[in-house]
C-alpha cells in the first residue's frame, strides 16, 4: 500500500470538504456584517445629535447630571449604576471601583465580534479561494473546462467576498473604538468627579 498516495487521497477529501461549510460561514459573516453595520450607523446617528463642544461643559455636566445631550447612552447607563451604588453600598468606593472596571471590560468584550470578522473575514475567503483552485486544475487535467470556469468563479467570489468582510468590518471597529475610548474617559472623569465629591463631605 502506498502510504504517500493514500495520505494525498486523506487530505485532497478533507481539503474538497471544506468548500460549503467555508461558503456558508462567509454567508453567515455577511449577514452578521449587516447587522453590525446597522448597529454602527444607529450610534453615529446618537453621537451626531449629542451637543457640540459639549468637552469644556462635560465635568460641570457630569456633577449637574444633565447629560442627555451630551454624553452617549453607554455613559448615561453607567451614571445610573452609580447613582445607585452611592446611595445603596456600604463600601461605596470598592463597589464603584468593581462597576468601572467590570463595565470597561464589558464595553471592550462588545468589541471581539468586529475584531474576528476583521481576522476570519479574508482567512475564510483565502481557504474559499485555494479549494475550488485545486478541485479546477484537477478538472483542467481531465480537460472538463466548465468544472474549471465554475470553480474559477467560485475561488473569486470568496475573495471578494472575504476581503469586504474584513475591510468593512476593520472600518466599523477603528471608528467604534475610538467611541469606547471616549466613553471610558467619560465614565472615568465621572467616578472621579463622584468620589472627589463624597470625599469633601
Amino acid at each position: 500500500m502506498d502510504i504517500g498516495a493514500l495520505l494525498k487521497t486523506f487530505i485532497y477529501l478533507v481539503s474538497s470538504s471544506l468548500l460549503y461549510p467555508v461558503l456558508l460561514m462567509l454567508s453567515i459573516l455577511v449577514l452578521v456584517v449587516i447587522v453590525q453595520a446597522g448597529n454602527f450607523f444607529a450610534e453615529w446617528l446618537e453621537r451626531t445629535r449629542l451637543t457640540s463642544g459639549a468637552v469644556i461643559d462635560l465635568p460641570g455636566a457630569l456633577q449637574s447630571a444633565q447629560t442627555e445631550n451630551i454624553v452617549s447612552h453607554r455613559v448615561n447607563r453607567y451614571l445610573k449604576s452609580l447613582k445607585a451604588i452611592q446611595q445603596t453600598a456600604t463600601n461605596t468606593e470598592l463597589a464603584v471601583e468593581n462597576l468601572l472596571q467590570s463595565t470597561t471590560l464589558e464595553l471592550w468584550k462588545s468589541m471581539d465580534k468586529l475584531r474576528l470578522l476583521v481576522r476570519t473575514g479574508p482567512s475564510l475567503g483565502l481557504i474559499g479561494t485555494l479549494i475550488p483552485m485545486g478541485t479546477g486544475l484537477a478538472a483542467l487535467g481531465q480537460g472538463d473546462m466548465t468544472k474549471l470556469s465554475s470553480d474559477l468563479v467560485i475561488a473569486f467570489t470568496t475573495t471578494v467576498v472575504g476581503l469586504a468582510v474584513g475591510t468593512i468590518a476593520f472600518c466599523f471597529y477603528t471608528v467604534r473604538r475610538r467611541w469606547l475610548e471616549e466613553d471610558i474617559k467619560n465614565m472615568e472623569l465621572a467616578t472621579e468627579l463622584m468620589m472627589t465629591n463624597q470625599a469633601e463631605h
